[in-house]
């Protein structure tokens, strides 16, 4: 339940649509990257942070505003 509220605060971050703009956006450049769908899946930005947040029950409390940036210069 935390992954999908760390999504929603993602969402609404980003204005809902834009979010499901880069969501798409980069799954697609994933896919092409990895040749795989659950790699692919696994390493959209959005996705690496709630699941790597998940378990944290304090972590939207203490997120700081635009916290996917750092998730963004860890791409490899």
């Amino acid at each position: 339940m935390n992954h999908e509220f760390i999504h929603f605060r993602q969402q609404i971050e980003l204005l809902i649509i834009p979010f499901y703009i880069l969501y798409l956006l980069n799954y697609l450049i994933n896919l092409i990257r990895y040749h795989n769908h659950m790699k692919a899946y696994r390493n959209i930005l959005f996705e690496r942070e709630a699941y790597e947040n998940d378990s944290n029950l304090s972590y939207l409390s203490e997120r700081r505003f635009a916290a996917l940036t750092s998730y963004l210069r860890r791409m490899t």
